[in-house]
């Protein structure tokens, strides 16, 4: 499906302005909609030369009621319509004013009422809105649906002005309260002369306890707020809507505890004030499981910093052991006791300070792996490197891949390279959207005849393979290597694991 934006580069020949003020149209017009219980189709006149085979009109965007069944069930982005087939286009744009037809017309069998609006940007019109409401099932008039169509009738009429939507409101646009959370309606004075029931219903939640229709709406509010800068905010809010300025999304805490966003709109059709609508959404519960979510990282937070100190104090007592110990092969395992140890420490003291339990692999095992070298043996002159970037991960991969490539690069490292001699470690990474593949390649002496991962008896080999095939369900492969020189050994460790269920 193509975006506004490659409609409008296809079918027009539109400044980078107007195809802009278009953009915030569609970004507002959901209000449009629901306010007057009807979709709403975005025409574009073709430009000249474009399209010659046809379409004088070209449909670019489409918006669905909420509030009432669709007039059009199917997609109608990218219709077009020669003039005589919607003739209220044209005459919208040529008479510059909202033009009705005088029928009803019939759409697959589904009465409709069409109106033509026109979107008038820098004083020049640009587009056309058709508002088309399915007369199919007979609407009683109530003062809900009076109040919510002259809002409509507003708005519609000040598209034609070119005063809404401002390019100034936009950006909160899709977080703000709509229509059914709770309208508002205030004369040129402020006093409300319309609320809708979930408006109404936020300001109980407030602490108002009787009607809002005839109380002024901007001191009212500022009464029901806990905090006086926000209660300031908000009523400027409202206070600047009723002079004709664009308002943007305000929260704001009452005296009971309630949480409301806040959005006013100003109303000013063909220049005359009309007074403002205030949309509310009471987002008490939102914000207490957001507080409860925030709560519970926080804990969990906790829970890794003190696991990372805990193995922090164990890693150091076995440090203690190891020099208290004499012989040479208990220091070595408790060595290695205290590299695995710190690996974990180290992945624990990332995800304290993950917001999502998520871990940048890459930047955890720039740490891990030079203290693999130093602890594998004092005297080797093997460099490692990385090729490949690992990215991020979840918790739930991060420290049993940590163990595994750490277990790898020291059993390359250690017992690759005798005799001090130098070589190279090579750590290959590949990421797709379902796999990790990685490598870890040395070129020193190679496998010892006879050798078989499945048969090895030792502990870093039984660790990366318990860990493999329970942890990360992933496989684990290791060969040896010989290329055109036959005295040139190595070895390569190749491991895969599944990503595309965990990310």
């Amino acid at each position: 499906m193509s975006t506004l934006a490659d409609l409008l580069a296809e079918n027009t020949k539109l400044p980078g302005e107007a195809a802009d003020h278009l953009q915030t149209v569609v970004a507002e017009w959901q209000l449009l909609a629901d306010l007057s219980f009807a979709d709403f189709l975005l025409w574009v006149p073709v430009a000249e030369g474009l399209h010659p085979d046809g379409g004088d009109f070209v449909c670019v965007a489409h918006a669905r009621p909420t509030t009432a069944p669709t007039a059009h069930p199917e997609d109608v982005v990218g219709t077009r319509f020669v003039v005589d087939d919607h003739s209220q286009l044209a005459k919208a744009m040529r008479e510059v004013k909202v033009c009705r037809e005088e029928d009803p017309h019939w759409y697959r069998d589904v009465p409709m009422r069409r109106e033509a609006v026109p979107v008038t940007h820098d004083k020049t019109v640009i587009a056309v809105l058709s508002r088309e409401t399915n007369l199919a099932q007979p609407r009683v008039p109530s003062p809900l649906e009076i109040a919510y169509l002259g809002s409509a009738g507003d708005l519609c009429q000040m598209i034609v002005d070119g005063t809404f939507p401002s390019r100034d409101n936009t950006t909160d646009t899709h977080t703000s309260p709509r229509v059914g959370d709770g309208l508002i309606r205030l004369d040129p004075s402020g006093t409300v002369v319309f609320a809708s029931p979930n408006g109404l219903s936020a300001y109980h939640r407030m602490g108002h306890e009787s009607d809002l229709v005839g109380t002024r709406l901007a001191p009212l509010t500022r009464s029901l707020i806990r905090d006086p800068f926000d209660a300031t905010e908000v009523s400027h809010r409202i206070i600047d809507a009723l002079d004709g300025k664009p308002g943007t999304r305000a929260e704001a805490d009452s005296r009971r505890g309630a949480v409301v966003l806040f959005r006013a709109l100003p109303l000013r059709p063909a220049g005359q004030p009309a007074g403002a609508l205030v949309l509310v959404r009471d987002v008490t519960e939102v914000k207490r499981r957001d507080r409860a979510l925030l709560s519970k990282d926080a804990t969990i937070r906790e829970i890794h910093h003190r696991v990372k100190n805990n193995l922090q104090t164990v890693a150091a007592l076995l440090r203690l052991q190891s020099r208290r110990t004499s012989s040479e092969e208990a220091r070595l395992a408790l060595g290695e006791s205290v590299r695995r140890v710190a690996s974990i420490a180290m992945v624990h003291e990332a995800l304290s300070t993950s917001v999502d339990e998520r871990v940048d692999l890459d930047k955890l095992l720039d740490n891990v792996l030079p203290m693999v070298g130093e602890v594998a043996t004092a005297e080797s002159q093997a460099s490692l490197s990385r090729t490949g970037s690992f990215g991020v991960v979840v918790a739930e991969i991060a420290t049993p891949l940590v163990m595994v490539l750490a277990e790898l690069v020291q059993n390359a490292i250690g017992h690759a390279f005798p005799d001090s001699r130098p070589g190279k470690v090579e750590l290959i990474v590949e990421r797709s959207a379902r796999w990790l593949d990685v490598v870890v390649r040395d070129n020193g002496r190679g496998l010892p005849s006879g050798f078989s991962l499945e048969r090895s008896d030792g502990l870093g080999l039984q660790i990366v393979r318990t860990l493999v095939e329970s942890e990360l369900r992933g496989s684990l492969s290791l060969r040896g290597l010989r290329g055109d020189d036959l005295a040139r050994g190595g070895t390569e460790a190749a491991l895969r694991i599944p990503l595309s269920r965990r990310l």
